[in-house]
């Protein structure tokens, strides 16, 4: 079935073509050691349960829009790119303490609840974080594999390669500066926003719109195009995330409400209420900001205290202005039709969506 936002099924194709791959490493995993299948079983649930599939999308209908051709094995790369994320996620939570994703546990509660069920031997929490970093690490790898092994030819590859390898370094990066700035206590816009770049920004649509102008030989004048469009939505769509992670429905978003709070994050949304925020505010932000053992009213504090500030007002604008430039970016390029309303259709579910 097709829609306005997926007007190729590209969902269902990249489904199919990660259902295939993780079948291959689960029958492999089955001539190694019985005792490794649970990983295959955590990783398939993981990555084929649940996932909006942005970043293939982002790279096909940028390839799309250069004039690259539709086939499976662009379909199978680009999938790829869904093994980043499921690495990120499994990785993310270990480092927030997460107890849930996608609606149900995180990986490393996942193991530890195999080791309690087991009765083994040691601390099962630990057990669980050691198991979940070791499976982000092997999503990170079989990105690679099935990079490799989707089918587009030895020279297509290299030419996007960088990208690729571009988008790995500058989510890990992202990464540390977020947990960084957790640690140091930095509340400011600037680091908010370098961290958002970084971490969601170049990695969920600037660098797979690249390596999908890369893998078509995409002309310059295209290629900038996707430069003016990815960094701007990249941004809109990380703020997004921002809001969700405070103001979303646990049910739609799959993690309990407030989480972004209990783990501290100091992300655009929170670094602009700090921004405003007079003394009395200030402290209700910061007595709360972190505190793991935030209960519901305390959420209900920091949700009052940001909308007071008009720092939720200034996101929700901030998301409207970088989804417009976005856009902007589009008209008169010289772009394939199809793709480029597919790209215009993509800009506004990233931006809008609910979960």
């Amino acid at each position: 079935m097709t829609s306005p936002v997926d007007p190729a099924g590209l969902r269902a194709r990249v489904e199919k073509a990660l259902a295939d791959f993780l079948g291959r490493q689960r029958a492999h995993m089955s001539t190694v050691d019985a005792a490794t299948l649970p990983i295959a079983e955590t990783v398939e649930a993981f990555v084929l349960g649940a996932g909006k599939r942005l970043r293939p999308a982002f790279a096909y209908w940028a390839c799309r829009g250069a004039g690259g051709a539709d086939s499976d094995p662009l379909v199978s790369t680009v999938a790829a790119l869904e093994l980043v994320q499921a690495s990120a996620l499994i990785h993310d939570d270990v480092m927030d303490g997460s107890a849930t994703r996608r609606g149900g546990p995180a990986v490393h509660r996942r193991f530890a609840d195999l080791h309690r069920a087991g009765r083994w031997h040691g601390d099962p929490d630990g057990f669980g974080t050691g198991a979940a970093i070791l499976l982000g690490d092997l999503c990170l790898v079989w990105s690679d594999e099935l990079w490799h092994t989707g089918g587009l030819p030895a020279a297509t590859l290299a030419r996007a390669r960088p990208e690729f390898d571009r988008m790995r370094t500058d989510l890990t990066l992202g990464q540390y500066l977020d947990v960084h700035a957790q640690a140091t206590g930095d509340t400011t816009v600037a680091r908010a926003l370098k961290v958002a770049r970084l971490k969601s920004a170049s990695y969920t649509v600037e660098r797979p719109m690249l390596l999908g102008a890369a893998l078509a030989g995409a002309a310059p004048a295209v290629v900038d195009a996707y430069r003016r469009y990815g960094p701007p939505l990249g941004e809109a769509f990380q703020l997004r995330d921002d809001v969700l992670g405070v103001f979303g429905d646990p049910v739609v978003t799959g993690k309990p409400a407030g989480d972004d709070l209990r783990e501290g994050k100091r992300t655009f949304l929170v670094a602009a209420a700090f921004e405003a925020a007079d003394a009395a505010t200030r402290a209700v932000l910061s007595g709360g900001l972190g505190d793991p053992q935030l209960d519901q009213a305390g959420v209900t504090r920091l949700r009052e205290a940001i909308t007071g500030t008009g720092a939720l007002a200034r996101t929700e604008r901030r998301i409207r202005e970088l989804t417009g430039t976005a856009l902007t970016a589009l008209s008169g390029a010289p772009l394939d039709p199809e793709a480029a309303g597919a790209l215009a259709a993509l800009a506004t579910a990233a931006t809008t969506r609910t979960g």
